[in-house]
């Protein structure tokens, strides 16, 4: 996987682009080794994805939460939670978090973006 640093047109459709993934290989290698295959997954309907909004976002993926200006997703059985902030207008898409469900509940989501790009 590669960092994605800006938009691209093809025919007049905006791809999705989620802006680096490092912090999804950061959190794999970090000793959730577990986590590899369904962030992968993620990050390849993310990327390919066209969302216009949430209700887009919840046909993919049907669990996903809208907390403040943050869309938190499931992984893997919503053993894990990443929450990313989503700019639909310039389909970008900000990795903030990712973290055990058990961690996301101990927090109130107001650190979501202490340690964004």
């Amino acid at each position: 996987m590669r960092g994605l640093t800006e938009c691209s047109q093809n025919e007049n459709i905006l791809i999705v682009h989620v802006i680096s993934n490092r912090k999804l290989r950061e959190y794999i290698l970090a000793g959730h080794a577990d986590a590899e295959a369904p962030l992968t997954a993620w990050f390849k309907i993310a990327k390919a994805a066209q969302w216009k909004n949430i209700v887009e976002v919840r046909r993919v993926f049907r669990d996903t939460d809208v907390v403040e200006k943050y869309t938190v997703f499931n992984i893997k059985g919503n053993t894990y939670r990443l929450t990313a902030e989503i700019f639909y207008p310039s389909q970008v898409v900000l990795i903030r978090h990712i973290m055990t469900h058990a961690e996301y509940d101990k927090g109130d989501g107001s650190d979501y973006d202490s340690d964004g790009d």
